[in-house]
């Protein structure tokens, strides 16, 4: 009996075929794939693996591929194959579909993981329908009317509070002197329906009423939590229109956001447990990019070791934690987060996610973390960590040299080198996930700024913190131990390996001095002429060995 060698998932099913599979069964398997991320189905093979082949109704791929065309709404272009083997079985390769699917009889299914992580395929509710088509950012819940409601249903005094809030956060002057209708209008806050002025889910969540809000929309929960220990300090949850929700959670925030002072010459830098502009961001854009169509509320839950902030609904489509800091800003909900760049909440560009990186990367501290995100909620965690106070004196210092801030790859470079020594061009692509030729650029402009400096020629040229950095930190042996290693001792350091280990091969130079193997290769021959050392055996086995 042969096995597969796979094991189902979410992208892989299989399907028995020795008693003829139902044709029903093959389309809701392929319709719930399409539905989620693709995938492919295997048929003639059982639950656990074992291969038993097809039955003959099923062996014509190219006849089964139209079927399955037929059967789908819109039709799904599936590639079949048959696969040969002991016993020869199909394997249907579904795509990802950026619309929602159904089988013809208008059946919808989507895929998912049971609790003992096995998958299986279950229906698709109506409800879920939003929730996929703002994923895949083809419908704006936020822009939508909300149903049975009414122009009152919006509140005067907190109108009043996103005016307030448009001129102390800077925001677009212009809005001021508007009306109150004209300025619902220009954040769409509203829209015409049936000749009426109706609230839409944005003006809702700005500037509803309460009772409004908790009548239409029983999901727009927050809650913050502050925790000692395993003592809680607070236990906040309120269902509020965003504006006041997120001036009662940053009074909170700000309670609980101790600082200390470092002295800088003549001037005193303050260095709070989280910055409050990365900790503004990171609120509205989980206010943002939270899913409304689902339960669920935005939390923020601060404890001694740093402060996470979630929401309900996972990334939207072609957005993952490698790609946060390059990929394109958009939103799951783009009018909600237009209005919150126009009244000065939120990052105007759509980089708040810069933000967010840079208030930790300012002050030495590890990065944002978005790791245990998942498909139905995105979760951040902010580390509190200590402060690297030499690390703030060396950003600040250049930051007033150059009167701005430093670009973010800049700052995530910097902080590689301060928690690896030294690095190469690679290395810092592979670790920060950014391409080579942008990692390359921003070095070279660093060391021109004497943030940091380089050493080595060609492939083997590396960078590290400047000096001055390891000066204020008191830790000069570390900056030699990492500066020393120069064309002028390698010889001398290839040298006392060979005395500890008797013999050396090229991949010992590589990993010793950090070279390329071509590099290695030059050392040694340099030192095989000069007759300190010399070449025993040939090929593979070669090794060199004192004179």
């Amino acid at each position: 009996m042969s096995y597969i060698g796979l094991e189902e998932n979410l992208l892989i099913e299989f399907k028995s075929d020795r008693n003829c599979l139902d044709n029903n069964e093959i389309i809701d398997a392929v319709v719930a794939f399409a539905n989620t991320d693709g995938g492919d189905l295997y048929i003639g093979v059982e639950d656990d693996g074992t291969i038993t082949g097809l039955h003959d109704k099923h062996k014509d791929a190219t006849q089964l591929a139209a079927f399955i065309a037929n059967k789908t709404v819109p039709p799904i272009s599936v590639r079949v194959e048959v696969v040969e083997a002991e016993f020869p079985y199909l394997k249907i390769s579904v795509p990802k579909r950026t619309s929602i699917v159904s089988s013809s009889t208008g059946k919808m299914q989507r895929r998912r993981l049971k609790a003992d992580g096995s998958p299986e395929n279950v229906p698709m509710y109506p409800y879920e329908i939003a929730t996929r088509l703002s994923s895949l950012s083809l419908l704006d819940y936020s822009s939508q009317p909300v149903p049975d409601s009414s122009y009152s249903d919006l509140d005067p005094l907190e109108r009043e509070r996103l005016r307030n809030i448009i001129r102390s956060y800077r925001g677009e002057p212009s809005l001021l002197e508007l009306n109150d209708e004209e300025l619902d209008k220009a954040l769409q806050l509203v829209t015409l329906n049936e000749g009426k002025l109706v609230p839409t889910f944005c003006g809702l969540l700005l500037i509803g009423k309460k009772e409004a809000l908790l009548k239409h929309m029983p999901t727009a929960e927050s809650s913050i939590q502050v925790l000692s220990g395993t003592d809680i300090k607070i236990n906040e949850s309120f269902k509020l229109p965003i504006l006041s929700a997120f001036e009662k959670i940053t009074e909170f925030f700000s309670a609980w956001n101790r600082s200390e002072e470092m002295e800088m010459g003549l001037f005193r830098i303050t260095i709070p447990d989280y910055d409050i502009k990365a900790f503004r961001e990171a609120l509205v854009n989980a206010f943002c990019h939270r899913d409304y169509s689902v339960l669920g509320r935005v939390l923020i839950q601060i404890t001694d070791i740093g402060m996470t902030i979630s929401n309900p609904g996972g990334f939207i489509e072609g957005i993952n934690i490698d790609n946060l800091l390059d990929a394109e800003p958009h939103g799951r909900n783009p009018v909600l987060a237009d209005a919150l760049k126009r009244i000065g909440l939120a990052e105007r560009t759509g980089r708040g996610i810069d933000r967010i990186y840079e208030g930790s990367l300012s002050y030495g501290r590890h990065l944002p973390d978005y790791t245990q995100s998942t498909a139905n909620s995105v979760k951040l965690f902010i580390p509190k960590g200590p402060t690297d106070k030499a690390f703030i004196q060396m950003i600040s210092l250049e930051q007033q040299r150059m009167g701005r801030s430093l670009p973010i790859h800049s700052l995530l470079v910097m902080n590689a080198l301060k928690n690896s020594s030294r690095c190469h061009v690679h290395e810092l692509a592979e670790e920060l996930k950014i391409s080579e030729s942008r990692i390359r650029t921003t070095v070279e402009t660093l060391v021109v700024s004497g943030l940091i400096e380089a050493g080595g020629n060609g492939r083997g040229r590396y960078y590290m913190l400047s000096s001055k950095y390891y000066k204020k930190t008191k830790n000069t042996v570390a900056y030699i131990r990492q500066k020393d290693i120069d064309p002028i001792r390698h010889e001398e350091l290839v040298l006392e390996l060979l005395k500890k280990k008797g013999d050396v091969k090229r991949a010992d130079v590589v990993d010793l001095l950090h070279v390329t193997e071509p590099q290695a290769f030059r050392i040694l021959k340099k030192m095989a002429d000069a007759n300190k050392i010399r070449l025993v055996g040939s090929g593979a086995g070669s090794k060199y060995v004192l004179n």
